[in-house]
């Protein structure tokens, strides 16, 4: 059976990536043209700004991942792109530029799910995940467990009921006027401070399920900051330190309880947050008192790429699970019943 090469196509929120990927597992190539600067200095990413930056971009991407690969239009198998969840405006800019692309070359289209990508980005390093695995995604717009009995198959059990981890960081890091992307900035003043001088409560912690909610975490940081503030005695690295572990604590004790539950044999992390270095931490910590292991990302992998768009959809590809070029982009995570989504 020869090499398959497969292209994938990245523009879920406001990073433009292409990536060739061979066999699902050898990263060819693997271009991102990030947005933070732009919207940087809105203190979050403006849809309308990304959708506009990616038409502008993704042609030059596309072409940049063949030249990084060696290669030409005509070496690739199939055509892979995000079509859910994301940004309604930057999705439909990546899938119309997919489909366009796929019906040109005469090659099969593939439309996967973003946070099945974020998944799969774990699989593109570490070859000896044993399986059943607990998956927890956790970036800007989703915090979800996910337990994953093979590759391929996903059960979600559990999410955020409002905020995500990564957008409670935004919030607090803008409240706190420490800047934007909020989860590096909040680290970085972390280090300098020290948690437990402030309280900040650890949500849903004492529930017996695998729910998330991180608003009431992101409001009594902001109200404990603005007594501080009155009292004089506002330490924003302290502050950071304690919002940082109430929050990677919630993160890590559930999924552990997930995992213990569902008998995983692995655990993983992926998504923007998953390079909080807290978060690894603990969760390794707690991995090993557990007698799992833990596997997360490098870094570049963690953030939104399309090297794990592209590994993930090479098991669509030899399932032949292919996407007609009528297949549509959704914003949310629960695509509808009658959508011919591959």
């Amino acid at each position: 059976m020869h090499d398959v090469l497969i292209l994938g196509i990245e523009t879920s929120c406001d990073e433009t990536a292409a990536a060739v990927v061979k066999n699902g597992r050898e990263i060819l190539s693997d271009v991102v043209n990030s947005q933070i600067d732009i919207h940087s200095q809105f203190g979050g990413v403006v849809p309308e700004v990304a959708s506009r930056k990616h038409i502008e971009n993704i042609g030059l991407v596309v072409d940049t991942a063949f030249e990084n690969a060696g290669l030409s239009y005509n070496d690739i198998d199939a055509v892979a792109v995000t079509n859910r969840p994301g940004l309604i405006g930057a999705l439909l800019v990546g899938l119309s530029f997919a489909k366009a692309f796929a019906y040109a070359l005469n090659r099969p289209l593939l439309a996967v799910n973003h946070l099945e990508g974020h998944i799969y980005a774990n699989f593109l390093e570490h070859s000896a995940i044993e399986l059943p695995a607990l998956c927890l995604v956790v970036s800007g717009g989703h915090t979800s467990l996910v337990y994953m009995p093979s590759i391929g198959e996903y059960e979600l059990v559990g999410e955020t009921r409002d905020d995500a981890a990564g957008e409670a960081f935004d919030k607090v890091a803008r409240f706190l006027g420490l800047g934007y992307p909020g989860g590096p900035a909040i680290q970085k003043a972390a280090q300098k401070g020290e948690p437990g001088k402030v309280i900040l409560p650890r949500v849903f912690l004492d529930r017996n399920d695998f729910e998330f909610s991180f608003s009431g975490l992101k409001t009594a940081a902001m109200n404990e900051w603005n007594k501080l503030k009155r009292k004089g005695l506002a330490n924003v690295n302290d502050l950071a330190a304690e919002f940082q572990a109430a929050l990677v604590e919630v993160l890590v004790e559930k999924t552990m309880h997930a995992a213990e539950q569902f008998k995983a044999r692995s655990i993983l992390l992926a998504g923007g947050v998953a390079a909080n270095q807290e978060l690894r931490n603990l969760m390794k910590k707690r991995g090993r008192e557990q007698g799992l292991p833990v596997y997360y990302p490098s870094l570049h992998l963690c953030t939104d790429n399309a090297a794990m768009i592209a590994g993930n959809a090479h098991i669509k590809y030899i399932k032949n699970i292919y996407a007609p070029l009528n297949v549509n982009a959704y914003p949310g995570l629960i695509v509808p019943v009658k959508s011919t989504c591959g």
